[in-house]
């Protein structure tokens, strides 16, 4: 079965990526996409750019409604996201608990919904 990982991370997280904290960020980004890898489970995935360059877009009354800026002021924001194919939702979570994402954000699984043709 396919799962999301969707990977939440803080404002002070995201500066990580580019701040004198990049090294260690990235180091565990790569090792844990290694992981990944190395046991066959990544079906595919990426990161996103910070909330702050986000656009959100909604229609009301029939008209587009457009905002710069991430969807909603949370404490964390969409940071990127891993489709992976597990045997149960039991071994996802097991991997979402290694991600770096889970020491100081929050890792959301969810199941992927199977679409069938019309």
């Amino acid at each position: 079965m396919q799962y999301v990982m969707l990977n939440y991370e803080k404002t002070e997280t995201f500066a990580a990526r580019t701040n004198d904290q990049q090294e260690a960020y990235w180091g565990a980004w790569t090792a844990y996409i290694a992981a990944l890898n190395e046991a066959g489970i990544m079906v595919g995935g990426q990161g996103l750019q910070p909330p702050t360059v986000a656009t959100t877009v909604r229609l009301a009354d029939g008209k587009r409604h457009v905002q710069d800026g991430p969807y909603a002021d949370t404490k964390e924001q969409l940071a990127g996201f891993f489709i992976l194919e597990l045997p149960s939702l039991d071994d996802a979570m097991q991997w979402a608990a290694r991600c770096p994402a889970a020491s100081d954000g929050v890792v959301e699984i969810r199941p992927v919904l199977v679409m069938s043709p019309p």
